[in-house]
C-alpha cells in the first residue's frame, strides 16, 4: 500500500476496541427485555430507555470536550473503566428510581469511544477519501458487531437470561481499557481553559453545524429505531427477543452484502465534493425503512424493514462524517465530533419516546407515519445546509481555530 493508504496502529487499536465493545454491546438493545422482567409498564420502560439516551447525550459532549482538553487516551480509559463498573448494576437493580439513575450514568459511557475515534481518524488520516474509506470500514465493523449483538443476544437471552449479557458488555469495556493502555500514544497537553471556552462558543455559534445536527437528528431517529424502537414495536406485536435476534441476522446479511459495494463508491464521492445528496438520500431511505417497520407485524416483515434500513445507515454515517470534516477546525475535532455524536444520543432518547407515543395514540399507522416524516425532514434540511456551506468555504486544516466575534 502507498503511505497515504496505510492505517496507523492507533487507528487499528481504536477500531478493534470499538468492534469489541459493540459486538458485546448487549446492554441497551436488551434493556427493555430486562426491564420487562420487573413487570414495568411500556411507558416506564420507554422512560428508562430515554434516561439511558439522556446520559448518552451528555456523555458525547463531555467525552468530545475531554478528548481535546485532557487527551484521547485518558478520556477513553476513564470512560471505559466507569462502564465496566456501572453496566452490571443494570443487570441486578430492581428499584425503578435506581434503574433510572444508573441508566443515565451507563448511557454516558456506553458510546464514549465514538467522538474519540472520529477525531482520531480526522487527525491521523490526511485525505478525505482515506477518511471516508476508514469510516466506511469502521461502520461496516460496527454494523456487523451490532448485528451480532442482536442475533447472539436474541438467541442467548432465552437460555441464559439478560443479566449475563450485560456482564459480557462490561467485560468488553474493561478489555478496551487494556487495549488503550497498550496501544494508544501518551496524550499531549490540551488547550487552555480560556481557549476551550472560546472553542465551545464558536462551535455553538456555527449555524452550519446546527443545520447538520438538526438534519442528522431527524434521520438518526430512524436509524436508532433499528435497535431501540424495533424491540418496542416487536414487543407490542407479541414477538419475543428471539424474533428480534432473527431480524439482526438479516442486518448481518445486508451489511456484509452492501458495505463492500457502497464503501468504495462513497470514498470516491467524498474525495470529489461534500456529500450533501448522499446524506439526503440516506435520510429518505431511513424514514422509509422505519415506516415499513411500523406497519410490520411478523418477523419476516421486520426483517425486510431492517434490510432497507442498512444502506441508509451505511451512507449517513460516512456522509455526515464527510460534512463534519468540512466544518470542524483542527483544534476542535473532538469537540465537533462529540457535539455531532450527541445527535445519535438525542435520537436514542426520541426514538423510543416517539414510538411509544405513536403506538399509544394511533397504533402502527401513526408509528409508520412519524418515522417517514422524520426521515423526510432530515433530507429537507440538507438543502439549506448545502447552500450555506457553498457560501461559507470550509475551515482550512492549517488555520488556527477562529476566535468568536462580538
Amino acid at each position: 500500500d502507498s503511505p497515504s493508504r496505510r492505517v496507523p496502529p492507533t487507528i487499528w487499536a481504536l477500531l478493534c476496541g470499538t468492534f469489541l465493545v459493540r459486538a458485546a454491546g448487549f446492554t441497551y438493545p436488551f434493556l427493555s427485555y430486562r426491564l420487562k422482567q420487573l413487570n414495568l409498564s411500556t411507558s416506564t420502560i420507554s422512560h428508562a430507555l430515554a434516561a439511558f439516551g439522556l446520559g448518552w447525550f451528555f456523555g458525547q459532549l463531555v467525552c468530545g470536550w475531554l478528548a481535546d482538553r485532557i487527551g484521547r487516551r485518558t478520556t477513553l480509559i476513564g470512560a471505559m473503566s466507569v462502564a465496566a463498573v456501572v453496566l452490571p448494576l443494570l443487570a441486578h437493580l430492581g428499584s425503578t428510581f435506581a434503574v433510572l439513575v444508573t441508566a443515565v450514568i451507563a448511557g454516558a459511557v456506553y458510546d464514549a469511544p465514538r467522538p474519540i475515534v472520529s477525531a482520531s481518524i480526522t487527525e491521523l488520516i490526511p485525505s478525505e477519501e482515506g477518511r471516508a474509506r476508514i469510516n466506511g470500514w469502521r461502520h461496516f465493523a460496527v454494523n456487523i458487531a451490532a448485528a451480532f449483538t442482536g442475533f447472539a443476544g436474541g438467541m442467548l437471552a432465552g437460555v441464559v437470561g439478560v443479566a449475563p449479557l450485560i456482564w459480557a458488555n462490561a467485560i468488553a469495556c474493561a478489555s478496551f481499557v487494556l487495549i488503550a493502555l497498550r496501544y494508544l500514544d501518551a496524550d499531549r497537553p490540551g488547550p487552555r481553559a480560556a481557549t476551550a471556552r472560546a472553542e465551545y462558543r464558536a462551535a455553538l455559534g456555527d449555524i452550519r453545524l446546527w443545520l447538520l445536527i438538526l438534519a442528522s437528528l431527524a434521520a438518526l431517529v430512524c436509524a436508532a429505531g433499528m435497535f431501540c424502537a424495533l424491540p418496542l414495536l416487536m414487543t407490542d406485536d407479541g414477538l419475543s427477543a428471539t424474533a428480534y435476534g432473527w431480524t439482526q441476522l438479516t442486518n448481518v446479511a445486508a451489511v456484509v452484502t452492501l458495505s463492500p459495494l457502497l464503501t468504495p463508491w462513497l470514498s470516491r464521492r467524498a474525495a470529489a465534493a461534500p456529500m450533501f445528496l448522499p446524506f439526503a438520500a440516506s435520510a429518505l431511505i431511513l424514514g422509509a425503512g422505519m415506516a415499513i417497520a411500523g406497519l410490520a407485524s411478523t418477523t419476516i416483515g421486520y426483517s425486510l424493514a431492517v434490510a432497507l434500513l442498512v444502506p441508509g445507515e451505511i451512507i449517513i454515517f460516512i456522509a455526515a462524517g464527510n460534512l463534519l470534516d468540512h466544518l470542524a477546525p483542527a483544534d476542535a475535532r473532538g469537540l465537533y465530533a462529540g457535539i455531532w455524536g450527541s445527535t445519535l444520543a438525542i435520537a436514542v432518547i426520541l426514538a423510543p419516546l416517539l414510538t411509544g407515543w405513536a403506538l399509544d395514540q394511533g397504533g402502527d399507522i401513526l408509528a409508520a407515519a412519524a418515522a417517514f416524516v422524520s426521515g423526510l425532514l432530515g433530507a429537507t434540511l440538507t438543502f439549506p445546509l448545502a447552500a450555506l456551506m457553498h457560501r461559507q468555504p470550509p475551515v482550512l486544516r492549517s488555520e488556527p481555530f477562529p476566535q468568536p466575534t462580538g
